[in-house]
């Protein structure tokens, strides 16, 4: 079954990168793209994704709380949180406001799929931090 997702970061290059590495997974589909939290609430009422990748920081409305808002609107979407700072306190928020797991930006490309997946049968509350290889 197709994992849908939704990738929301205020960095287009982070955005095209994740989209061009997920797209290599045939059980991957990346339904669409968000530079701000308030865009991605909008899309995630509109596409519906199975899980959405967002990023912590972000400008118009932050990530913390377009999480927040998308998990009392719509619970059935998971939400990883995704930031190239693991601080305590953006964590801590994330948390918070619902998101169901935690990833760097910068995993390995064959690791998302594997990360994912759990998504779509019970609910995660970490996922471990990638090594680099």
């Amino acid at each position: 079954m197709t994992i849908r997702l939704l990738i929301a970061d205020d960095h287009k290059v982070v955005r095209q990168g994740l989209r061009m590495v997920l797209e290599l997974d045939p059980d991957l589909e990346v339904v669409g793209e968000a530079s701000n939290g308030e865009e991605a609430l909008r899309m995630v009422r509109r596409l519906e994704p199975d899980v959405v990748l967002m990023d912590l920081l972000m400008p118009v409305m932050s990530g913390i709380e377009a999480t927040r808002e998308i998990r009392r609107e719509l619970p059935k979407v998971e939400v990883v949180a995704l930031t190239s700072v693991l601080e305590d306190a953006s964590v801590a928020g994330a948390i918070r406001a619902g998101r169901s797991a935690t990833s760097s930006r910068t995993p390995r490309p064959t690791s998302y799929a594997r990360r994912l997946e759990p998504r779509r049968s019970a609910k995660c509350t970490s996922l471990p931090r990638p090594r680099h290889a």
